[in-house]
């Protein structure tokens, strides 16, 4: 009876240390922002193919590289790239001049170290004005 409680409680241990061990290794081999490297500088995201879609970031700390799966919006806007976020007033009104009109972005977060601008300006064509309805022909009807 005590060699079968020897038994379990050496098998338990041997359990408990294969599993630290397992661990152990997963977090050496992840690397990262939770490796022992402290300072990692990460680039934009590349997308695999075209201009958006999945890719990959590099990053770097000392001789260490990692890469990291990202993913590239399609409508992102490429003047100011995917990792700054902005946050934008309303649009102001159509310049007669350059048929444009603008609003102001105050940036809201840069995402992996990224180079933003505090603010910027973005531009697009003024919608054209829609036709007014032309009133219905008369016809047949009831008068």
């Amino acid at each position: 009876m005590q060699h079968r409680g020897f038994l379990l409680l050496a098998l338990l241990a041997l359990l408990a240390l294969t599993s630290a061990v397992a661990k152990k290794k997963d977090k050496v081999k992840k690397g990262g922002p939770g490796s022992e490297c402290a300072e990692w500088t990460w680039g934009p995201c590349t997308p695999s193919s075209k201009d958006c879609g999945a890719g990959f970031r590099e990053g770097t700390c000392g001789a260490q590289t990692q890469r990291l799966r990202c993913r590239v919006p399609c409508n992102w806007k490429k003047e100011f790239g995917a990792d700054c976020k902005y946050k934008f007033e309303s649009w102001g009104s159509c310049d007669g001049g350059s048929g444009t009109k603008a609003r102001q972005g105050t940036l809201k977060k840069a995402r992996y170290n990224a180079q933003c601008q505090e603010t910027i300006r973005v531009t697009k064509p003024c919608t054209p004005k829609t036709k007014a309805k032309t009133k219905a022909k008369k016809g047949k009807g009831k008068d």
